[in-house]
């Protein structure tokens, strides 16, 4: 419409000041002045604002028939546009903004000046030579060409605006990787997907999903990155159109679209483009969650193992997302030549993934430990973990049962406990639970009472709770039977009973005990449970 009405002035002056007035339209832009070229110089066109600086007419008399800057008071950017024909300078169109305009603007504004040139030429060859038709052909091809090109380079704003809107949208509501994969299929029309860098699936959006997800060997998955590697921006490989996330240089992620009939234009590039900004930044954001959450993790678990206040710990424990009001195991893991780093942690992390409420885990020397909800299943964890390292030589400790946050730290030495006796017997691979040691629990450094109590009660208790309810003497009798060596005679003597008495309370010792006198392993430790009870305990019931 404007070239129109700029072709369809008769005199100089009125196309000058139609363009002047549409400067604005283009951008935050403003006409400062317009001159026309005559026999005497330059000529100021009026019209102009009467609010703008004053500009200083003898100056632009000496721009000669350049371009360049206008210094112009309170406007921070001014410049002075040629208006150029076949015979050379036919004015000038004086713009100014509060910034220099991008490659946009420049190009909307060089398209007013080619127009406004373009009008006057036709002005000035009208006047001079009405016959030279062809010369107004030529002029209207290149108006036309002007338009076309506006045209589209609207359209790709149009579509870029359209991308930038939607995937700013998506990082808005934290949609995450689903949203962005979701957006760029919309956008695009391709099945879009988002891989790790070791080529595992973490999201899809589109048709043609394959299931099972096929896995690529670790030989075609670094080629597959190198080759995506060598350019900044999305690459072509093998049907699919590829762009890596990797923000501070780090791999992240790989986001792609399906492409096997190779329909990917400009615009689909642009968009995987920018949706690969996206990707980096929620990855980035992950990771630095991840790190932050394992760090208060490996906090709590420190001072659990040192004994931290009960009501603060419960408190930082529901903030990470742990219960401390149920039941705890402490776990240690020691393995010979792996050093207690980022990957060892992480194979024991791997190796204990299986339960339902991930541990918490912290590295002490070369030694990893574990506060978990669930017991481990006898050699589990061991058999996972020797598959993950490579190598069976090394050797686990469990605690037993620990009921509240104060009982953690004895949990702790049970564990190390359980882990010392194992490394020092002849299998020194393996796992060991500190509910299996018998007498070794009680030989150990730093055991107190209460872990002498525990012994006997493990192994007396069902007769000393016998002897409380029936006032009998099982205990005692037990007690003698050992220190007379087994002998049923000198046994019977010392308790002044029968020698058939004896046998019966052996018997049913046994039945009720449900222990096997004659296993050695169980003889010695119902003999020095038996000296526990009396000699430290005092034979307290």
């Amino acid at each position: 419409m404007l070239s129109h009405a700029l072709f369809a002035c008769v005199q100089q002056s009125d196309i000058v000041r139609l363009a002047m007035r549409h400067v604005s339209a283009l951008g935050p832009y403003h006409a400062e002045a317009g001159y026309l070229a005559t026999a005497d110089g330059l000529s100021r066109v009026p019209g102009q604002e009467a609010a703008a600086p004053a500009v200083d007419d003898a100056l632009m008399k000496g721009f000669g028939e350049a371009d360049g800057p206008v210094p112009l008071p309170e406007r921070s950017w001014t410049w002075a546009f040629g208006l150029r024909g076949v015979g050379g300078l036919l004015g000038y169109l004086l713009v100014s903004s509060r910034s220099e305009p991008d490659e946009q603007g420049h190009f909307l504004l060089a398209s007013l000046v080619g127009l406004t040139s373009a009008a006057l030429s036709l002005t000035v060859t009208r006047a001079s030579q009405p016959e030279h038709s062809g010369e107004l052909s030529r002029l209207r091809t290149e108006r036309d060409t002007a338009l076309r090109q506006l045209d589209t380079m609207r359209s790709e704003f149009q579509l870029q605006q359209t991308v930038h809107e939607t995937l700013a949208r998506v990082a808005a509501r934290g949609g995450g990787e689903d949203a962005i994969t979701q957006a760029l299929y919309e956008l695009t029309g391709l099945s879009a997907l988002i891989e790790d860098r070791f080529g595992n699936l973490r999201s899809w959006a589109g048709p043609g999903r394959p299931d099972p997800y096929p896995v690529r060997s670790s030989t075609d998955q670094e080629e597959m990155l190198r080759q995506a590697g060598r350019e900044a921006g999305p690459v072509k490989v093998k049907g699919r159109l590829i762009a890596l996330a990797r923000p501070r240089g780090d791999l992240l992620g790989v986001l792609a679209l399906e492409d096997p009939e190779a329909t990917a234009d400009e615009h689909t590039v642009f968009t995987l483009g920018h949706a690969q900004g996206s990707l980096a930044q929620e990855l980035m954001h992950l990771r630095e969650l991840t790190e932050v959450e394992v760090r208060l993790h490996r906090q709590l678990i420190d001072d659990l193992l040192e004994g931290a206040e009960e009501t603060s710990a419960r408190a930082r424990a529901e903030a990470c997302g742990h219960d401390l009001r149920r039941t705890h195991y402490v776990v240690v893991v020691h393995w010979p030549g792996n050093a207690a780093n980022s990957s060892f942690t992480r194979a024991v992390e791997q190796a204990t993934a299986g339960s339902a409420i991930r541990p918490l885990i912290t590295r002490r020397g070369d030694r990893v430990i574990l506060l978990t909800e669930s017991r481990p299943d006898d050699d589990a964890v061991y058999t996972a973990l020797a598959h993950e390292l490579g190598t069976p030589d090394g050797a686990i400790g469990v605690s037993t049962r620990c009921d509240s946050p104060d009982g953690i730290p004895r949990a702790y030495e049970e564990a190390l406990r359980a882990l010392e006796v194992r490394q020092n017997s002849r299998q020194h691979s393996g796992t060991t639970f500190f509910d299996d040691l018998g007498l070794y629990r009680i030989l150990g450094p730093g055991n107190d009472l209460r872990e002498l109590e525990d012994f006997v009660r493990e192994w007396l208790g069902r007769l000393i709770d016998y002897d409380t309810q029936h006032d009998t003497e099982l205990v005692e009798t037990l007690s003698r039977y050992f220190d007379c060596g087994g002998n049923y005679d000198d046994a019977a003597a010392a308790l002044t009973v029968h020698r058939s008495t004896l046998r019966y309370r052996l018997q049913r010792i046994r039945e009720i005990s449900d222990r096997d006198l004659a296993d050695v392993d169980t003889r010695l430790n119902l003999q020095v449970a038996t000296r526990v009870w009396k000699i430290i305990l005092g034979g307290r019931r």
